[in-house]
């Protein structure tokens, strides 16, 4: 997926159709010359609608669709007759999408099947017809409902990836290297900070043709949950995946401390973020002996499970995915 293919944030205005005005027509045929009132309803507004598409990943095909417009509902007609409803707009957007309004920040609607459809932005009420306001007292009324008007109101979309594994770690860190051979994803991967600007997705083969889901998650630096570095933007898509996989670099001084920053960031980002279940991978271990790495594991935090392993030289990778998917059963 492309950093300029890969939209995860679109403000839109949408505007819902009107309701239709209800008729105030009084019944007239050759027989009868002063009939009752017989005005049909308005038809309702159109809506704004989002439904789950399983087989979009971004918020790309909106991205230049600043403005949405439903059609307002048909007036009343004679004899009863209810006017049209005005044809509703349906938003296609990928599972994981969560509707705000732009304005208060509040949650609208939130997008975590396929097919699921919300309205966001309901089209007005269609007006009474005169029919509604007879009465003993007034047996022909001669007014009735104008329709109600739509809203219009603008919105932000946010997509949330949704993974069975988010890799979490500092740049350059090797999780983009990781996600290349466990997947068939082809993210960018190149020896400087900062290479992976996009959150990436790979489908992750496992054992008995059984696979799961890995997202590779842009850098994170001390300060993100502040909007250091790539900021906040990228902290969203972790709150999504059900573990978290912890990668951090055998070259690093202090695996723990470095370990302890991250925590400390998802933290403050979101504290209910750890209470995901979370697992230990020290990566670009290939050159580590033996005694080296009993030597570091001594170091690591406790009661977290962790591995080594070297995605150049395929080290532990098996293991890895095993260690992942029994996780996974017990999240």
């Amino acid at each position: 997926m492309s950093s300029s293919n890969f939209i995860d944030y679109v403000k839109i205005c949408c505007r819902s159709g009107h309701g239709g005005a209800g008729s105030a027509h009084l019944h007239r045929d050759k027989k009868n010359a002063k009939g009752g009132p017989d005005g049909g309803d308005g038809g309702r507004g159109g809506h704004i609608i989002l439904k789950g598409n399983s087989q979009l990943w971004t918020l790309l095909h909106l991205q230049f669709q600043k403005h949405v417009i439903a059609k307002p509902g048909g007036s009343g007609g004679s004899s009863h007759s209810t006017g049209a409803n005005g044809d509703d707009i349906i938003l296609e957007v990928p599972i994981g999408t969560i509707a705000r309004d732009a304005e208060t920040g509040e949650m609208k609607a939130e997008i975590t099947e396929h097919d699921q459809e919300i309205i966001i932005t309901p089209g007005g009420r269609g007006g009474l017809g005169n029919a509604h306001f007879k009465s003993p007292t007034n047996q022909t009324p001669r007014h009735a409902q104008p329709g109600e008007p739509g809203l219009e109101e603008w919105t932000i979309l946010e997509l949330k990836l949704l993974a069975d594994v988010g890799l979490v770690g500092f740049p350059n860190a090797g999780k983009s290297t990781l996600l290349s051979v466990v997947s068939a994803a082809t993210p960018k991967i190149a020896n400087y900070p900062f290479t992976t600007l996009v959150p990436n997705l790979g489908v992750v083969a496992y054992r008995d043709y059984k696979s799961f889901v890995m997202a590779d998650i842009p850098g994170i630096i001390e300060g993100a949950s502040e909007g250091k570095g790539l900021g906040i933007r990228f902290l969203k898509h972790i709150e999504r995946n059900s573990i978290l996989l912890f990668m951090i670099s055998a070259e690093s001084p202090d695996i723990a401390a470095e370990y302890e920053v991250l925590v400390n960031e998802l933290r403050t980002f979101n504290p209910e973020l750890l209470q995901k279940q979370r697992l230990l991978a020290v990566t670009k271990s290939d050159l580590l002996d033996e005694e080296l790495e009993a030597e570091m594991r001594a170091t690591l935090p406790k009661d977290l499970p962790a591995i080594f392993i070297s995605s150049m030289t395929n080290k532990n990778i098996m293991q890895l995915k095993d260690m992942i998917w029994k996780a996974l059963q017990e999240a």
